[in-house]
């Protein structure tokens, strides 16, 4: 059972949700503002994530809606945030101003008792942003971070870092003295820069 605690955040893809759904979770843990994540606040699968359309629908509800995309986004305009294989680099992004700027709104949000859910579209949060750069910051910072899933299913910041360490090393216990690194937090960041380099935003010429 996920024991939820003070200074929780949550995290939701709204492509695992009918909009019904979408709006119970909110309910059921008492969030206050979606923090959309996206850089384009728009779906061409799911109009009714919209911001147009669900900026009313949260108002009603009671629930703010804020776009963050300069601060979280995934597609940033600055070519000093892309590594040099052309991707974002989340590490190098978390630093940034914009995104710090982004931490301490919600964190300033968060001492005067209000719950957020940062919002992006992956049903999955390993193969989102939302999870391996801003949620990861969260929890970094001593936050706990939980996922909110289909069917009121729920993962934790701390069994995603699991799920990377299976993924990327699975026979880390297996690994010998001349093998560097074997501790699991040295292995655990090297998981995120593998998946940043999977599924961090490419910059084309197009985006130029």
């Amino acid at each position: 059972m996920v024991r939820v605690v003070v200074n929780t955040i949550y995290s939701i893809g709204y492509s695992g949700f009918s909009i019904d759904d979408f709006l119970a979770a909110l309910k059921k843990h008492n969030v206050a503002a979606v923090i959309d994540v996206r850089s384009r606040p728009f779906s061409s699968y799911f109009s009714n994530y919209d911001k147009g359309a669900l900026e009313p629908v949260l108002k009603k509800r009671g629930v703010f809606y804020r776009n963050y995309a300069r601060e979280f986004g995934a597609q940033q305009d600055d070519r000093r945030y892309y590594s040099a294989e052309g991707y974002l680099d989340f590490e190098r992004f978390a630093k940034a101003r914009p995104f710090l700027e982004g931490v301490d709104k919600l964190r300033a949000g968060m001492e005067r008792d209000y719950t957020f859910a940062l919002m992006c579209a992956e049903k999955r949060p390993i193969d989102c942003h939302r999870a391996i750069l801003v949620s990861h910051a969260f929890f970094d910072l001593g936050y706990n971070v939980i996922h909110l899933m289909p069917n009121g299913e729920m993962v934790t910041q701390a069994e995603l870092n699991g799920q990377l360490l299976e993924k990327y090393y699975p026979d880390r216990n297996q690994l010998t003295l001349f093998d560097e690194p074997t501790d699991d937090a040295s292995l655990l960041k090297l998981a995120y820069r593998r998946r940043n380099a999977e599924i961090g935003h490419r910059m084309t010429e197009e985006n130029e």
